[in-house]
């Protein structure tokens, strides 16, 4: 889940290229990039595209669950050819078991099995920012989250910068319940600005080494940034690999702890370089 594109569920043009592109992921989107008064209607074109041919993923991002058109997005989609949801705005833990009550039935319903349909919620307000924690321990088929920066700086008021230190502990705090709550590593905010793409480079990797999986993106443009920031280069690789046979040979010999290349190597390194070669495997 390295990148996961948006492309809006109301144009079939974009809709289809962005199912041909090699995000891992492709959120069509019911939500802000389609007018009130085509939601309805978009729902169809959605539908539709769940039958075709992809390369990654798909998923569909609904309306909030505050709002009139959530139910019957989740009713209208929920069939053979959805990997998942995406949910925004999420403040309480609540909407979650609602939303995985519904799903659940749904499945029963349509003859999917159950827990099938995964659920992404995207936390990207004060208030579910405040409750994050309880978020992640939702007890829900949720298994990672997401955090969306375009709501929260509005909603905090806040300047969202081109360096995005304001938003470092935010980040950081999506990663570090996460954990906790032993969910996968969560999903990093867009990169609004398109004219600057050495901005969504450094953003990209900035969100890898606070210990993101991947980085939603709203063009195609960006996804081989994206899944190369989240995928060791072959020089990682290359010394992770080398740092797991060392240490093998030095603990077959009863030794927990060596130097390599002027590096102290004790278990903790040795799994880091285990999970740099798991990471490695999209190369």
């Amino acid at each position: 889940m390295r990148s996961l594109l948006f492309a809006p569920g109301n144009h079939k043009r974009r809709v289809e290229n962005a199912l041909s592109l090699l995000a891992d992921g492709v959120i069509l989107d019911l939500e802000d990039a389609v007018a009130i008064s085509e939601k309805t209607a978009t729902r169809s074109i959605v539908v539709e595209a769940l039958t075709k041919p992809r390369t990654g993923k798909l998923y569909v991002r609904v309306n909030g669950m505050t709002t009139e058109w959530c139910h019957g997005d989740i009713a209208a989609i929920v069939r053979p050819g959805l990997d998942g949801i995406i949910l925004p705005k999420i403040e309480q833990v609540h909407e979650l078991r609602m939303t995985d009550w519904l799903l659940t039935n749904l499945e029963r319903e349509r003859g999917l099995p159950v827990g099938s349909v995964d659920l992404i919620p995207i936390v990207e307000t004060a208030l579910g920012l405040s409750r994050l924690a309880r978020l992640c321990r939702s007890g829900t088929r949720v298994r990672r989250l997401a955090f969306g920066a375009g709501d929260f700086t509005l909603d905090m008021g806040m300047v969202w910068t081109r360096g995005e230190a304001e938003l470092l502990p935010f980040r950081s705090a999506c990663v570090m319940e996460s954990r906790a709550a032993r969910l996968e590593p969560p999903l990093d905010t867009i990169w609004a600005d398109l004219r600057d793409p050495d901005g969504f480079i450094a953003s990209a990797r900035h969100a890898a080494a606070l210990g993101f999986q991947g980085k939603m993106c709203i063009h195609p443009d960006q996804i081989a940034g994206a899944n190369a920031a989240f995928t060791p280069d072959q020089e990682a690789v290359d010394k992770a690999r080398r740092i797991v046979a060392a240490f093998d040979a030095a603990e077959a010999q009863g030794l927990a702890s060596i130097q390599l290349d002027g590096q102290f190597i004790d278990y903790p390194i040795v799994e880091r370089a285990k999970r740099v070669l798991a990471q490695g495997d999209h190369r």
